[in-house]
């Protein structure tokens, strides 16, 4: 069995780190700062073009990411933490001997950061990011592309993230999809939980 997690939002509760980098971005380009309501709301908008909303461009550029890596990498340290119970679960997951996956819209660099900072990093056997595919959830590629290097079926893996787009991509790669409402998201899941624990009742 392969399960996949989404890191933001479900794994860590990031959402002032998240917020303050696109700020910081957004400062760069003169822009006015946005609420963290704001901009958490439409990063798991999957409908969002997010160059066009967070930054009025067509694209988001290299220089652009430099000045997110640059705000998130010197204050990951202080503004995000593990949900309570995260790393109890996967020491539990892994002692079943399930293969443990990251797939989130985060660059894959920033990603790496976080879960060494974090202390988790060594419970993955794969961990995809949004430079290692074409294009970001909602689309299915990071889902395939983890399963494919894992040697995995769609029908042994599930997905567990917290946004529509994490239900929109699981579904687009035929893979079982679990939402969580730690803090943050309110998406329509069928399958949902609220407290780490609860995992161990559907996996």
């Amino acid at each position: 069995m392969l399960v996949i997690f989404d890191m933001d939002g479900t794994l860590t509760e990031s959402s002032t780190l998240l917020a303050n980098s696109i700020n910081y971005v957004r400062s760069k380009l003169n822009l006015e700062r946005l609420s963290k309501d704001i901009i958490i709301e439409q990063i798991n908008n999957p409908d969002c073009n997010m160059a066009e909303f967070f930054y009025n461009l067509n694209e988001i550029e290299p220089i652009h990411e430099e000045w997110f890596s640059y705000y998130y990498s010197n204050n990951h340290d202080k503004e995000q933490e593990l949900f309570n119970g995260v790393v109890d679960m996967l020491k539990r997951l892994k002692q079943k001997d399930i293969k443990l996956a990251i797939a989130t819209n985060a660059y894959k660099e920033s990603a790496i950061e976080t879960l060494t900072y974090l202390k988790i990093i060594d419970y993955f056997d794969e961990i995809v990011g949004f430079n290692d595919v074409k294009e970001g959830k909602p689309s299915p590629l990071m889902l395939n592309k983890i399963v494919s290097t894992l040697n995995k079926k769609p029908s042994d893996v599930i997905f567990i993230g917290d946004s529509n787009r994490d239900k929109l991509a699981a579904k687009s790669a035929n893979i079982e999809f679990i939402g969580v409402d730690f803090r943050y998201t309110k998406a329509d899941f069928s399958k949902v939980v609220s407290k780490i624990e609860e995992y161990f009742c559907i996996i």
